[in-house]
């Protein structure tokens, strides 16, 4: 992921009259990709992990501040474990590789799930990336990794139940403020590579009102133009909230 993010300045030829702060992506695709080349599918888990350069780079360009990877999902625990290993061998490579390059361009890394049954290594890097990028404030990265939407809700309400907050007082605020993306607004774009149209365990509790984003692009082959086609469908929806107008239009029906 050298020179992920570009120089300071450095804008979108096409305008964008609205860009959500926080897009979200379910990254799909890459086995399909591998197999559709005749490639083990370590090769597309490798392929994938490559992209996130040209993804960050349009990310800081587009001018979203907060990105958020589903990288690896509790459910994922059920593959092939030389798969898995595979996969998380890359992930500790890429965060060892390029943390500084990283650092240096302003990004916030923070990582969102649970760390049992990943390898010490793997969650010292993550800790060491945390603590180094911790003040960073040009592009905030989620990475979404030994993460599940219902989990995610499980360790909120046994945290507030070990904080002895009375049950009058749980409202929806109280439950956010002890999720693990407690850090970051919810998302206004979730976009999912690959076709699927499932959320697939992603930020259900933050999700409620995000717009949904399918594209048959495969994640490794999901560039530039593949999100600004995400972006200019975003610009096209109304956003209601359960309303008949959105906050930003008076149009309704």
């Amino acid at each position: 992921m050298t020179a992920a993010i570009p120089p300071e300045g450095c804008v979108s030829q096409e305008p964008l009259a609205l860009v959500p702060r926080h897009v979200a992506i379910i990254m799909d695709g890459n086995g399909r990709w591998a197999r559709a080349r005749g490639l083990p599918r370590a090769a597309g888990h490798r392929a994938g992990v490559e992209n996130l350069r040209r993804i960050l780079r349009a990310a800081v360009e587009f001018g979203i501040e907060y990105l958020t990877l589903y990288a690896f999902s509790t459910e994922n625990w059920s593959r092939p474990p030389t798969e898995v290993r595979a996969l998380m061998g890359l992930l500790e490579r890429a965060l060892r590789t390029e943390l500084q390059e990283l650092h240096e361009s302003g990004v916030r890394i923070r990582h969102i799930g649970a760390t049992d049954g990943l390898a010490a290594g793997l969650v010292k890097g993550i800790r060491d990336a945390e603590a180094l990028t911790a003040g960073n404030t040009r592009l905030n990265l989620n990475v979404c990794l030994n993460y599940g939407g219902r989990r995610e809700i499980v360790e909120a309400v046994r945290r507030i139940v070990a904080a002895g907050v009375a049950p009058e007082q749980i409202d929806e605020q109280a439950i956010t403020r002890h999720l693990w993306m407690a850090d970051s607004p919810d998302p206004d774009l979730i976009i999912r590579t690959a076709g699927e149209m499932r959320l697939s365990n992603f930020l259900l509790w933050e999700a409620a009102y995000a717009e949904f984003y399918s594209t048959p692009t495969l994640w490794p082959d999901f560039d530039r133009a593949e999100l600004l086609r995400a972006l200019e469908a975003f610009q096209r929806r109304q956003r209601r909230y359960g309303g008949l107008t959105s906050p930003t239009t008076d149009e309704g029906n």
